[in-house]
């Protein structure tokens, strides 16, 4: 996380006067669909404002899937790909993978799988620590580590 500081000059010393967190929160593919065609819910837009807004390397994957089923052309897909450059996608790591194992093998025991790519997206906020904001919270609500947004 990111912060910073205003200071104040006193007895020679600088005491930080303010501190400003910046939140991730990344965003699920259905949220992003939605930034991306301006129909996102009034009150996710609000709780977007809390933070700054990411996807995972599986959105931008969903998001390609959705334009070539669709039959996109080369010009609306270029707009795509300038598009999702804008976005910051969170950062893969070897945690992700164990966490993504971990989950899909814990809900299978109990009979309650979950989808892959969820079970990706879960993993990739799980292992950073940050929260998921989605619009599909019955597919994500059983999962145990997982903060749902808004």
């Amino acid at each position: 996380m990111t912060s910073s500081t205003t200071s104040t000059r006193r007895e020679g010393r600088i005491r930080p006067r303010s501190r400003t967190f910046v939140k991730i929160i990344v965003v699920d593919t259905d949220v992003a669909s939605r930034l991306q065609r301006g129909t996102v819910p009034l009150d996710y837009l609000s709780a977007l404002r809390m933070g700054t807004a990411a996807i995972t390397f599986v959105t931008v994957a969903e998001m390609f899937k959705g334009a070539f089923k669709a039959a996109w052309g080369p010009s609306r897909i270029g707009q795509l790909e300038s598009w999702l450059a804008a976005w910051p996608v969170l950062p893969y790591d070897a945690t992700v993978p164990r966490v993504w194992g971990r989950l899909v093998a814990d809900r299978e025991a109990v009979g309650s799988p979950v989808a892959a790519n969820d079970a990706w997206i879960a993993a990739c906020c799980i292992a950073a620590g940050v929260p998921l904001m989605t619009l599909n919270r019955k597919h994500f609500e059983a999962i145990p580590g997982l903060t749902l947004l808004p």
